[in-house]
């Protein structure tokens, strides 16, 4: 535990999440006060010289609640246009806040397309680089306004891990109403304890955390850990805690822990296979046979045409698509050497009839090992 909290105090570059509930009174109202707590925080750790990046949920409560529709479900084109509203809105109470401490905010607006497209993912990093060197603090949320499903993250508990991952930060807080991931369901359980630190995250854990979400939010717990899960995977501790908890911030860089800190893989994951499994968009799927799956997982081999059994969807050589079993679990993504048209005709044949049936052969290799990002983790 002391080397964790060495670890917390030493960390340069943090991404910080704060949730909708968070900035919302008891009302559903935003709640100036919330953002001046946390901005004297930030104004603190920025002191010290460490750099910060903000996630911020709170765009549709925002507009919601300037709205007066603080209860009720919206359609997607009614969330759309209620986040318009509510984005100003969200960035004046940060600006305010953070103006007491002479700190600049600028606002960073997000979508799954600025980092399932790898140049948007360079640009969108280079950008936020550049408001870091510039001593500005991005304020960065999911662009609502027009995202939909095909490029929306669901939640922005995702979309911190992958900032944090992004700007390779040393430590990804979550800031929620929850008090940090409990040992029982705290919704159906009132009794739960928080689990103080979790070494490795497992099947268990994910029952644990419920699927319980709050009215205002759209993530749970289980979105958090699948956060912490991407944060670790590339070698980033994550905290899970109460944003409602006086001084939570403060104290968790003087290394007293109030929630759950979770611990980042051993071996972390190489920037083009983390991006590869977390957040490339995949153009289409792949299913292999048993010996293919041994062949990835256990003898870290690449994909050859004779392991695959089927080819769904439509996609160019050097795309992205999804390895799956014969039951239809993911086993890995990774970038291929043929199209969906070229696979169709060469799945399930040895790699020296490609030249035959295809008339040329550029690759054995369906998708290359180096190319290739399998799972870490069995939790479904």
């Amino acid at each position: 535990m002391e080397k964790c909290r060495a670890r917390i105090r030493q960390a340069r570059r943090v991404a910080l999440k704060v949730g909708s509930q968070v900035l919302l009174d008891k009302n559903g109202r935003v709640d100036p006060a919330v953002f001046s707590r946390i901005a004297l925080a930030a104004a603190g750790l920025i002191g010290q010289g460490k750099e910060l990046v903000i996630v911020s949920s709170g765009a549709i409560a925002s507009g919601r609640a300037a709205l007066s529709r603080e209860k009720g479900l919206l359609t997607l084109p009614e969330k759309q246009a209620v986040a318009s509203l509510g984005q100003p809105i969200l960035m004046r109470n940060w600006g305010r806040a953070f103006s007491e401490h002479q700190i600049l905010v600028g606002q960073a607006l997000l979508t799954h397309d600025d980092f399932s497209q790898r140049q948007r993912y360079l640009h969108s990093r280079n950008t936020l680089e550049q408001m870091l060197k510039l001593k500005i603090l991005p304020i960065i949320n999911e662009n609502d306004a027009v995202a939909v499903e095909e490029i929306k993250f669901g939640d922005n508990d995702l979309l911190a891990a992958l900032v944090a991952v992004m700007l390779k930060a040393d430590l990804l807080v979550i800031l929620s109403v929850a008090p940090g991931l409990c040992d029982l369901d705290p919704l159906i359980h009132p009794e739960a304890k928080v689990i103080p630190i979790v070494r490795e995250l497992s099947r268990n854990l994910y029952e644990c955390a419920g699927s319980g979400k709050s009215e205002t939010g759209s993530g749970g717990m289980e979105s958090k850990l699948r956060a912490a899960e991407i944060a670790g995977a590339a070698g980033i501790l994550t905290f899970i805690g109460s944003g409602k908890e006086p001084g939570v911030l403060e104290k968790l860089m003087d290394g007293k822990i109030l929630g759950t800190l979770i611990l980042p893989d051993k071996q972390k994951l190489s920037g083009l296979k983390h991006w590869l499994l977390f957040a490339g968009k995949a153009k289409g799927e792949l299913r292999i046979d048993q010996g293919a799956v041994k062949a990835l997982k256990e003898q870290k081999k690449s994909l050859l045409p004779s392991g695959v059994l089927e080819v769904k969807g439509k996609f160019l050589a050097g795309e992205l698509v999804r390895v799956v079993d014969e039951q239809g679990k993911e086993l890995a993504k990774g970038l291929v050497n043929y199209g969906a048209s070229d696979l169709k005709r060469i799945k399930g044949m040895r790699t020296d009839r490609i030249q035959e049936i295809l008339g040329s052969k550029d690759y054995d290799e369906v998708i290359h090992r180096d190319n290739l990002a399998v799972s870490g983790r069995d939790k479904v």
